[in-house]
């Protein structure tokens, strides 16, 4: 069987994940009538399509079987593949970063931040974070009862805290978030480069231009760093060997650029998501104000709530079976975080943001040896802004309405326009 187009259209078109409702309602009725079914588009290669929770893991634990990098680690149309492997000598990314290589190279790449973004290894930090996280609440606060914490704050104080982590200088911020919206919402007029509605041909141009321009940047990193290592992320990335050799061209700008990007983006975009919820629901304040150990339970819930990270896709290197439907070598799969994290079967009332859930095994992250290598840095972050923010505000709600990014792959809120008052 395949899915219906009308649903197909729906779950690739990045407009349907800026109206959230619109994707939230396809994947519920896949997820009821055809859980794991491919997808045959004229433009795309067919892929099966994963919704439930239990078989997006039974597929993440098995990296030997489905891999990330030997088709696109996104969903593509065919043409657009084709013309991003004339851009890379053959490579089916247009980046190759961790989330897009398999096998021993994910495992020695993976290795030279693994041992620096552990829970233990990330605890000295925590005092620095929290004086960053002050600033902002203070940052927040001088506006007078009313800001678009999107913009004024979610995409701001992970922007700082991962480029204090990599070694970035603060004047560099603007120019490192201007390029990660242009990397992840190509489709979203308002933030990509050309800030217009872009054809594929066009979109493609940008996405170029976007991460030529990160790498003429990170060159000058590798340079610095090289003459004079530090304990930066940047640091270890530059001077980070596979043997004998640096890393090759391709590995350490993939590097550079998913660390730069992804290290704040999904965070801003679950810090945005999380206050738009909060702005919601008026008695969840309070309730976070008298009892301050759930704030772990909050942010979970958030991140399950965001998943910012929408999809990404793995092709079968062998025939396998997954939950009764055979999978053969060569097909390829995307994986919808976005539907695993509303799985009925997982989660009592998925569509409604809780925070006494005894349990919740949100995979936003991922999971597998793919698990986002800055997640406990990223918890660690929002459970400290909470901490300072929920202390200082008497009273929060939406101001006008929210918007989402378009975009189907990274996305979340880029507008939360709030009215708060203070204690």
């Amino acid at each position: 069987m395949t899915i219906a187009e009308d649903l197909a259209r729906t779950i690739i078109d990045p407009k349907s994940y800026a109206k959230r409702e619109l994707a939230d309602a396809a994947f519920a009725r896949l997820r009821a009538e055809a859980p794991l079914d491919q997808a045959v588009l004229d433009e795309f290669d067919p892929f099966w399509v994963v919704t439930r929770h239990a078989d997006i893991k039974e597929i993440e634990r098995q990296p030997n079987i489905f891999h990330n990098g030997d088709k696109s680690t996104f969903l593509s149309p065919r043409d657009g593949v084709e013309r991003v492997k004339a851009l890379t000598g053959g490579e089916p990314n247009l980046i190759r970063s961790l989330v897009s290589v398999d096998g021993d190279e994910h495992k020695a790449l993976r290795g030279v931040v693994f041992p620096h973004v552990t829970p233990r290894a990330i605890k000295p930090l925590e005092d620095q974070i929290r004086a960053i996280a002050r600033e902002f609440v203070d940052h927040m606060l001088s506006f007078d009862g009313q800001c678009d914490f999107a913009a004024d704050v979610a995409f701001l104080y992970p922007l700082r805290v991962i480029m204090t982590v990599l070694g970035v200088p603060q004047e560099d911020e603007p120019f490192m978030l201007k390029l990660t919206q242009e990397l992840f919402n190509n489709a979203d007029p308002e933030l990509n480069r050309r800030r217009a509605e872009l054809s594929p041909d066009e979109m493609l141009k940008s996405l170029w231009e976007t991460t030529m321009e990160l790498e003429n940047y990170f060159a000058e990193v590798t340079k610095t760093f090289r003459a004079q290592p530090t304990g930066a992320i940047n640091s270890l990335i530059a001077n980070a060997r596979i043997g004998d050799d640096y890393l090759n061209h391709r590995q350490l700008m993939g590097y550079y650029i998913i660390a730069a990007t992804a290290g704040h983006d999904t965070t801003s975009n679950t810090t945005a998501g999380a206050m738009w919820a909060l702005a919601e629901r008026p008695e969840l304040l309070k309730a976070m104000q008298d009892s301050p150990d759930r704030i772990n339970a909050f942010v979970e819930e958030s991140i399950r709530w965001e998943v910012p990270v929408k999809h990404f896709m793995r092709s079968a290197v062998e025939d396998c079976e997954i939950d009764g439907r055979q999978i053969r070598a060569g097909d390829w799969l995307m994986l919808s975080y976005q539907s695993a994290n509303r799985d009925e079967s997982v989660w009592a009332d998925p569509f409604e943001f809780r925070i006494d859930r005894e349990q919740n095994p949100q995979i936003a992250f991922g999971y597998g040896v793919h698990v986002c290598l800055g997640q406990h840095l990223a918890r660690m972050e929002m459970r400290i802004l909470w901490e300072e923010l929920f202390k200082r505000l008497k009273t929060v709600e939406l101001a006008g309405p929210g918007e989402r990014t378009i975009s189907n792959f990274v996305c979340g809120p880029k507008h939360v326009p709030i009215r708060f008052t203070v204690n």
